[in-house]
């Protein structure tokens, strides 16, 4: 059930015409007034969603969204949100929870958007100075470049759940590891029968992600063997992996940026994926073996790169 509340522009905030125009272009950076906008297409509109944990008990999350910044409605699932073929859907975070509604969206014809980063919606608030709710994000949405989001596909959706689930196995796993090197020989006999179950679990996810990427990415078979990973399943779920997160097809130098590989002296700090570095890290040490440099990173990283524009092939966003 849709749920709509109207409420005025908060004074200060945007007005109407400023939320609507320029709303989200061209992937980028801030909007400016001196910058031209791309115009709209007729009768495409723009949804913008506000994805937040229920305000009662925490459980479960909540979408609200607007198209002009004075009627908000409030839904429980992206595919009740009333979409039709070609309007572009921008939201904020997707949590895993709103996979399934999200790919259905995607299969009706929906463009759904993703902000990049969260740290962005802070700065450009203060600077607009609108208030720390719901109501105050979407309307800080609104006014970001369409370049500041990453366009989704179903394919990029689907491995990212999968590869949660990895995450998640490897997360434990580490932390049983720790644990067993610091307790006494008997406690350690305890946790081996866990981290061994652990393991085989870890085994059979990262069968699944790499099966799933073989028939997602055109490309993927051909970097296995470019790269002499067939078999070893860790290194082929951090190859699928960064061929999710991150778009090899930029620049190398916005790649080794993306990644962290940046000149130490350097005064300008670029964002860092996180998951995408220990990826790389995790794929680099199973080719080159324990104790990788910085070279060796960039090394494996450039021979992915070098492939997929020799190649042209463009993995899904």
């Amino acid at each position: 059930m849709t749920e709509i509340v109207v409420a005025a522009p908060a004074p200060g905030s945007l007005n109407t015409a400023s939320l609507v125009e320029g709303a989200g272009d061209a992937f980028g950076c801030l909007s400016s007034p001196d910058k031209a906008q791309a115009p709209v297409g007729k009768g495409v509109r723009r949804f913008f969603c506000d994805v937040h944990r229920r305000p009662k008990n925490g459980e479960g999350y909540r979408i609200t969204f607007t198209t002009d910044g004075v009627m908000f409605n409030h839904v429980e699932s992206f595919a009740e949100i009333p979409v039709k073929s070609g309007d572009k859907v921008f939201v904020d975070v997707l949590p895993l929870q709103h996979t399934d509604g999200a790919v259905e969206l995607l299969r009706c014809g929906v463009e759904l958007y993703c902000l990049r980063r969260l740290t962005l919606i802070e700065k450009r608030r203060e600077e607009l100075k609108l208030p720390k709710t719901t109501r105050g994000d979407i309307k800080t949405l609104m006014s970001l470049e369409e370049r500041w989001f990453r366009k989704l596909s179903e394919d990029c959706l689907t491995m990212r759940r999968m590869i949660a689930v990895y995450r998640s196995l490897l997360k434990t796993h580490q932390q049983l590891e720790n644990k067993r090197k610091a307790v006494s020989e008997d406690e350690r006999n305890i946790l081996k029968p866990a981290i061994k179950a652990l393991e085989e679990q870890m085994d059979v996810m990262a069968k699944k992600i790499a099966e799933e990427a073989s028939r997602r990415y055109p490309a993927y078979n051909s970097l296995v063997e470019e790269l002499g990973i067939s078999g070893k399943v860790s290194a082929m779920e951090a190859l699928a992996e960064l061929m999710t997160y991150i778009d090899l097809t930029y620049s190398w130098t916005k790649i080794r940026n993306y990644l962290g590989m940046w000149k130490r002296d350097r005064k300008t700090h670029y964002h860092r994926s996180k998951n995408a570095r220990q990826a790389l890290e995790r794929l680099a040490m199973t080719i080159k073996g324990y104790g990788v440099k910085g070279k060796d990173l960039e090394e494996v990283l450039k021979t992915i790169w070098t492939t997929l524009r020799t190649q042209k092939t463009h993995p899904p966003a």
